[in-house]
């Protein structure tokens, strides 16, 4: 690789890093090309020739954040891989908790994804598609399968939806932190997933009745 080579991709690797760490923190809309330049002593003429403008910049740096999300996924789904829906929920929350527990706070990447659903911009629709709709998907067939009923079901989605939100709950943020401390409460990966487990499963069986009321009478009864 030539010296201009190397110095062309050093520059592109700044201008990711410095508008994936303003993008996060600003949102798309308040950051100026300008403002990403400066920071990583770029010209500002360097956005255009690597990116050709700000909304190239940015896909770029959605498509890392992709990568994360889609990352986890996968792990849940692998480590799922042929076993009963009970132990693919367990992988499922293990995975999730691993995730979220590894750092004191969402990464840089996670905060991105988080802002772009709450300012939306041209990159939502690639979230939805992308991040969230293969996770659910694949949550919605596990729940489906222990409850028995079609993944469309919105009971199936309900619960698939409750038991992701239940993750996210246990996800390190200063408040928590602080709360925990005050209270002396510490939990460990395992632990929250053992109790989120657990809790899940309890709250799917409260559909059971209700199947067993409404099921198709065979014949003869």
């Amino acid at each position: 690789m030539t010296r201009r080579r190397a110095n062309d991709q050093a520059t592109r690797l700044r201008l990711i890093d410095v508008a994936t760490r303003l993008f996060s923190a600003q949102g798309y809309k308040h950051v100026t090309i300008r403002a990403i330049s400066h920071e990583a002593r770029a010209n500002v003429a360097a956005v255009n020739y690597h990116f050709r403008d700000k909304l190239g910049l940015y896909r770029e740096v959605l498509e890392s954040a992709f990568a994360v999300v889609s990352h986890t996924t996968d792990r849940a789904i692998q480590e799922g891989r042929g076993r009963s829906a009970e132990d693919k929920l367990r992988a499922y929350i293990r995975v999730h908790c691993d995730a979220i527990m590894a750092s004191s706070g969402p990464s840089v990447l996670q905060q991105l994804i988080h802002r772009e659903t709450q300012e939306p911009t041209i990159g939502l629709d690639d979230v939805l598609e992308r991040t969230f709709k293969p996770r659910f998907e694949y949550l919605f067939g596990v729940v489906g399968d222990l409850l028995v009923l079609p993944a469309t079901d919105p009971r199936v989605r309900l619960s698939a939806f409750s038991i992701h939100g239940l993750i996210l709950m246990f996800r390190p943020n200063p408040v928590t932190e602080r709360i925990g401390a005050q209270l002396k409460i510490s939990f460990s990966t395992e632990q929250i997933t053992e109790h989120l487990l657990a809790f899940s499963l309890a709250a799917i069986e409260a559909y059971r009745p209700w199947r067993a009321r409404h099921r198709p009478a065979r014949a003869g009864e």
